[in-house]
Parts: C-alpha cells; structure tokens; sequence
C-alpha cells in the first residue's frame, strides 16, 4: 500500500501519527481527534503551511498509527512519544531552549529587579517564577507590567539621579532614591502576588488602561494594552500549570469512549498510573462504584510515596494537557487527597466516588 492509500485508509477516530522519511526513520509525532481527516490536512489544501510544515511534507515517505480511545490519551500519548523518540521535527517546530523563568533578585544596591532568563540560578538564592514555555510572551509581560506601574527605569542602579524614563512619565522616580523607593517595593511586592496568583490587581490595571484608551479613541494604545494583558494570563495560566505539576495530584478521569463504554483513567501529577473501559451499556451504578472505588485505592496508594518528576518541557506539556482537560471536560474527574487512601476505603473517598459517577450520568 502506497502513502497516499494508507492515508485515505485511516480510521476517523482518535489516535497517534507517526510520520516517517525514506529510511524508515520517525521524523514526526502527531496527535488527532480524527486520525484522516488531521493527515489529510498535511497533503491537501496545504497553502497555508509553515515553511517547516512544508520541509516535513517533503520528507514523508510513509506512516504508522496508533488507535486510542479517547483524543485525550492521544494528547498523553504523544506527549509520551515525542519524549522517548524525539523526532527531528518536532524538535524543529519547538523552541531548543527548553524554558524561561521570571526571577527577582537583588541588584549590587539591594533592590529588587524583574529579570527574565533561561536558568533560575540555584535554588534559595532568589524567587523565580516558571518554567514558561514562551520566552516572548514572558518578556512581552514583563514589558507591560513595568509600563503600567511605571517602573520602566533607563538607570536602575544609580540610587542618587533621576532617569530620562522618568521625565517621559514611564519611571517613578526610584532611581534617585527617597519616597519613590518606598512606592517601589510596593509595586515590587503587588507584581510578586501577581505572579503567584494571590493578586490580580496589576491585570485589572492593564484591562482598565486598554478600556480607558479605547474610549478616547485610542486605539493604538488600547491595542498594546490588549497584548500586554493577553501576555500576563498566558503567564498565570502556566504558572497555574507549574504548581499544578508540582502538587503530584491522585486524579481519576471519566471519559466517554462511546454510548456503551466509559474510560476510567488514574492520573499521578503528569503521568497515566492505570486505565480501563467499563461497560455502561445496562450500568450497575452498585458495581461501577466498586470497580472505580477498587482501582482507585488500589493505584493511588500503591504510588503514594513516588515523588514528582523534575519538571521538564514534557512534563509541562503533559501537565498542559491534563490541566486543560480538567478545565473544560466532556468527561468528569475526582482529585483524591492523599489522607483518604488509609488501609481501608475511607468513607470520604467513597462518597466522592459516588458523586463522580452520578455527575458523570447526570451530564
């Protein structure tokens, strides 16, 4: 079977894509809701196509799949994928510097200065922000941060002269020492709660700033607040992502496969522990509650004591997926706090277990 019959053979249901060269060699990993329809789009209709996406299609000889049930195991397989083959072009089509990080570190004065870099420095000589898998949005927010609470300073560490960006309004004056120093740390201490998700005082000065310029007809200036402000939720939400990471959640999912079958999958922070289909085509909510309930007790307590993995570009990426999962499901899910896996079912747990079902039958 030539490339173009394997393509118009494949399946429209969810799954992995494995693109290969004319030596036999994985050159992409790829996921798909609709395994045809997702391949297709590669070969026809292709005006639209990145360069890169051009140079792969040049290069593929042939290709391999694999079926899941669900587009979310094909997100968590892919991710799973690309980490153990690493394929040149998805290597391509990504940033080589793995991430980027927002650090607040004393400057030789002792004050406190934003910086964006790609190493956090060692741990406990600073607080940083991160890992972000976008240096220019990083840096776009940072840009609108300083600029909305003027702090937008061209000499920060004279300590005794006023800068240019002062006399154009972008500064407050902390350069020369004195009160505006005091109104500094504030602002250092307001853009710190931003970034840990405990204020979101600052976000709401850019959104008022683009509204306030939109009504003077500003558009211009409305339009770079707009981007400011799209760049500093994109940064809360990766944020959100990385603690999220970094708590080692025990959840369990429920995912619609079809009419007749349910997937019932455990997660351990960004890593699949355990799946499997129940049948739901006469449900026996009795016994679903024990399946789920057994599985659940039994996974999560066995991985109890694993510690989270080093957070790594895949890691994030995975821990994307499932945060965005949780976020805007088809399915239901269940976080399991730790406590509630003793030796025996915790009534708790079961609880919990029963309400996860019925919201799932309920949807």
């Amino acid at each position: 079977m030539n490339l173009a019959e394997k393509v118009q053979s494949l399946p429209l249901t969810p799954g992995v894509y494995l693109m290969k060269d004319s030596l036999g060699h994985i050159i992409y990993v790829g996921k798909a809701k609709q395994l045809r329809k997702r391949v297709q789009s590669y070969f026809y209709n292709n005006k639209g196509h990145s360069p890169k996406v051009v140079q792969l299609v040049r290069n593929i000889r042939d290709l391999e799949y694999r079926l899941t049930d669900t587009e979310f195991e094909a997100f968590m397989l892919e991710c799973q994928l690309i980490k153990e083959i690493k394929p040149m072009y998805n290597k391509k089509m990504k940033n080589p510097l793995a991430y980027s990080y927002i650090s607040i570190r004393a400057d030789r004065t002792g004050r406190r200065q934003i910086e964006v870099g790609y190493d956090p420095g060692p741990p406990g000589q600073q607080l940083h922000f991160g890992p972000y898998t976008s240096r220019s949005t990083v840096e776009r927010a940072v840009q609108g941060i300083k600029e909305s609470q003027r702090i937008l300073c061209s000499s920060p560490h004279t300590g005794h002269s006023l800068c240019l960006n002062h006399s154009l309004g972008l500064c407050i004056g902390m350069c020369g020492g004195g009160e505006a120093l005091d109104t500094y740390n504030i602002i250092m201490d307001r853009i710190i709660a931003l970034l840990d998700g405990s204020d979101r005082g600052i976000l709401n000065d850019l959104e008022q700033r683009m509204g306030e310029a939109a009504e003077r007809f500003d558009f211009e200036a409305a339009a770079k607040y707009r981007d400011y402000a799209g760049a500093v939720q994109a940064l809360l939400q990766k944020e959100q992502v990385s603690r999220f990471t970094g708590e080692n959640k025990n959840i369990a999912v429920l995912e619609p496969v079809d009419e007749h079958t349910l997937k019932l999958i455990l997660i351990k922070g960004a890593r699949i522990l355990f799946r499997t289909k129940l049948d739901i085509s006469q449900p026996d909510m009795k016994q679903l509650h024990r399946t789920v309930l057994a599985a659940v007790t039994a996974h999560f307590a066995t991985a109890a004591s694993e510690l989270a993995e080093e957070i790594s570009r895949h890691t994030i990426d995975e821990a994307q997926i499932i945060y965005s999962y949780l976020k805007s499901s088809s399915g239901s899910y269940l976080i399991v706090p730790q406590e509630w896996l003793g030796g025996k079912p915790e009534p708790l747990l079961e609880e919990a277990v029963h309400r996860l079902l019925e919201d799932y039958f309920d949807q």
